[in-house]
Parts: structure tokens; sequence; C-alpha cells
């Protein structure tokens, strides 16, 4: 299989609220990949670029957690197929017994590829299917959006309502939408406890 190597280049808006695209760029040619993942894998992946600890693990984390107590470490991972529009990815793994080819979403296996330091590998075919090969001026409009769009929103998102978990005991001054984007956060961090307080705020506040 030939492979071409890809980095990140940026993650942009979608269209509808609960998208993103995730730019990726041929590491040494000027082609473009965007690929379409959701809301919570374009945070988990922002969260690990921008170097943010999240207070209670992601899911990708606990996942690596898991898997370097195996001792399994991401290798490589090989976005390896184009099907219909949508993108499959296959995640390489070495460990005692060998190197272990594990079919992930292609969302999921560049947020573990980003916590292990592995490379983004695709083929050539794909690139010639679906890269996309900008003018100059589309490129730094492109790169001058990256930097100003949601990317940076996205991050800074995160890292208020991470803060705001980590540092708040009372949550009667917040208000209800307050309320229910940290207990968003909460559940995808996957602090039940915190969950269910602020849950029984929001209750109390609905029943009053």
């Amino acid at each position: 299989m030939d492979k071409i190597e890809l980095v990140i280049l940026g993650i942009s808006s979608g269209h509808t609220a609960a998208s993103y695209t995730l730019i990726l760029e041929e590491k040494n040619g000027q082609r473009k990949l965007p690929v379409v993942i959701g809301a919570s894998e374009a945070q988990s992946i922002a969260v690990q670029i921008e170097g943010i600890k999240p207070v209670r693990p992601m899911t990708h984390d606990l996942m690596k957690s898991i898997m370097s107590n195996y001792q399994l470490e991401v290798q490589e991972v090989i976005i390896s197929k184009l099907e219909e529009g949508i993108f499959y990815a296959d995640l390489y793994a070495n460990g005692p017994d060998g190197v272990t080819k594990i079919d992930a979403r292609t969302s999921d296996a560049i947020a573990m590829a980003i916590r292990f330091g592995a490379s983004i590998f695709t083929t050539s075919a794909i690139l010639d299917e679906a890269g996309i090969v900008l003018t100059d001026k589309e490129s730094e409009q492109i790169s001058k959006n990256l930097e100003e769009d949601d990317e940076e929103d996205l991050v800074d998102a995160e890292q208020e309502l991470l803060d705001a978990l980590e540092e708040s005991t009372d949550f009667q001054t917040m208000t209800v939408d307050e309320l229910e984007d940290l207990l968003n956060q909460a559940l995808e961090d996957e602090d039940y406890d915190t969950a269910a307080k602020i849950r029984d705020e929001i209750n109390n506040r609905q029943n009053n």
C-alpha cells in the first residue's frame, strides 16, 4: 500500500452546530483532505492539540490509559477507504504480540494518534479522489479562517467550561443555560457526581 503522510491543519465549523470539518494536509504536497467529524470528536482533538488537560479524562484519554496498561501503543493511523463520502480508518497498535490492526472511525483514530504521537497516513487513491488543491489565495484565506474560526472558539469554550466545573461550588448563582452547558460538559467528561448535582439544581428550579 502506498502511504502518504498527513498533518492536521486545523478544525473548522461544519454545516450544522453538531459537525465540524477536520482539515488534513499532505505533508510533502499541496493537497488538503477535509473530513467531517462530530462535535465531541472535534473537542477531543482540539483539546489535545492545545495541550489542555480536562478535569476528568475524556473517552480517548481513557482509551489511551487502557492501551498503555496493556502495553499497546498506537504506531500509525491509515485512512484506508472512502465509500459514499465516508472515510474509513485503520489503527495499528504495537504490543507484546506484535502489531494489531484495529478498525476505527477516522475521527477516533486521529484522536488516538495525536495522544500517542503517531503518524497519520492515507493513500494516493484517496487523495486523488477527495483531496483539494487550493490556489495561494485560497490557502491563505483558509489558514486565516482557521486561525480566527471555531477551533479557537471551541478550545476557549472547552476551557471555560472546565474551569467552571473545577472552580464552581455554588450552582445557585448560575443561569439555567449556564447550568445546562455545564451538565453537558460533565456528562462528556464522565464526571457523573457533578452532573447529578447540576441536574438536581436544574430540576429544583423547574419545579419551583
